[in-house]
């Protein structure tokens, strides 16, 4: 008889437990629910903005979202948007994300400088080159001992090309900037076609050790450099973000 009567308390207490954690999970389960209904404020345009549009606060407007929509990558501040260059098409009403809006996209960024690359230093450039695009900087040794090589890993910035009447060169009629940031590959090939001069000089925007190792390299006159021209899209540039 004590023997059932402690099988029953056992099992009482069991199933006690048991209701317990099941009224946590449910409770878990609520605040989790709850969690993802809560909106969060993120900026987006009022309407569509082209691209090269400086924003201004007239341009912006904020919209609530789920909390669980929200993306590391959205602008969750007026201020944040405010003054910056769209450098896609934006669409109204879509979340704004930070890697489509630039500042004074052809100056270097904090750890860089722009620099002039001498004459001598250079054995060719790709003629299609022009300010925004990023290029491949490699090095053609004159000797077995100076084998050639890619000089830098990344690409780099190109801040300008000139003529050699220090004319900035681009299609006056089709910016090529403009063609590269809406992603038009047609524009983009006629623009370099119909450019108004041949490069004579052209600056990088690189680090103070990039510049030190190009200087170093070069300096002696036993090496000279190859700046190619490397295409890049802005559908890349989006996939390397996802």
């Amino acid at each position: 008889m004590e023997m059932n009567r402690r099988k029953q308390l056992t099992i009482s207490l069991a199933a006690a437990v048991l209701s317990g954690l099941l009224v946590y999970g449910v409770y878990l389960l609520q605040l989790k629910q709850i969690k993802l209904e809560e909106t969060v404020e993120v900026v987006a345009p009022k309407r569509f903005v082209p691209v090269g549009t400086m924003l201004t606060e007239a341009d912006l407007k904020t919209i609530d979202l789920p909390r669980g929509a929200v993306d590391e990558g959205m602008v969750r501040a007026m201020a944040d948007a405010v003054g910056m260059e769209a450098v896609v098409p934006l669409g109204g009403g879509e979340p704004l994300l930070r890697w489509k809006l630039d500042k004074y996209r052809l100056l270097p960024r904090v750890d860089e400088a722009t620099f002039q690359i001498p004459r001598a230093y250079v054995k060719s450039i790709s003629n299609g080159i022009r300010a925004g695009d990023q290029v491949a900087v490699y090095v053609s040794g004159e000797s077995e001992q100076a084998p050639s090589r890619k000089l830098f890993d990344g690409q780099i910035v190109v801040a300008a090309v000139k003529t050699a009447a220090n004319l900035e060169i681009d299609d006056p009629k089709n910016p090529n900037l403009l063609s590269l940031a809406n992603d038009d590959k047609e524009s983009m090939y006629a623009s370099r076609r119909d450019a108004n001069g041949a490069i004579d000089s052209i600056n990088l925007n690189l680090t103070e050790a990039q510049w030190l190792e190009l200087d170093a390299v070069c300096k002696g006159g036993g090496a000279k450099l190859i700046i190619a021209y490397q295409a890049s899209s802005i559908g890349e540039k989006e996939e390397e973000r996802e």
